[in-house]
């Protein structure tokens, strides 16, 4: 069983910064943490930002320049927000895959407001 968790959300002002862990645990040998997703309310789940096959990273236009995804092994993950916006308001999720599965966290609320 694979478990996500996710931390480091909150209540920002606009032009704050805030950083997001996520970090897999299980018995699974290759569980691969691979993005950050968000929803805000009444919208779809969406891709932040992630790591592609090759190792590179994709950010979502809107993000560009201001987040930052690291890591420091296959199974944490870090998101870096600089300069959030109110549009940046949203549930984060980070998902994993293994093998032909995939599961998500329980998600953090990220609130930009002031």
């Amino acid at each position: 069983q694979v478990q996500l968790v996710e931390s480091g959300g909150g209540l920002v002002q606009p032009g704050g910064s805030l950083r997001l862990s996520c970090a897999a645990s299980g018995s699974i040998f290759s569980i691969y943490v691979e993005g950050w997703y968000r929803q805000a309310p009444g919208k779809q789940r969406e891709l932040v930002a992630a790591f592609t096959s090759d190792g590179t990273t994709i950010y979502a236009d809107s993000v560009k320049g201001r987040f930052t995804i690291s890591r420091d092994n296959a199974k944490t993950v870090y998101l870096q927000m600089n300069s959030l916006k109110p549009e940046d308001t949203a549930v984060y999720y980070c998902h994993a895959v293994f093998g032909y599965s995939d599961t998500w966290g329980q998600g953090t609320q990220v609130t930009v407001s002031s």
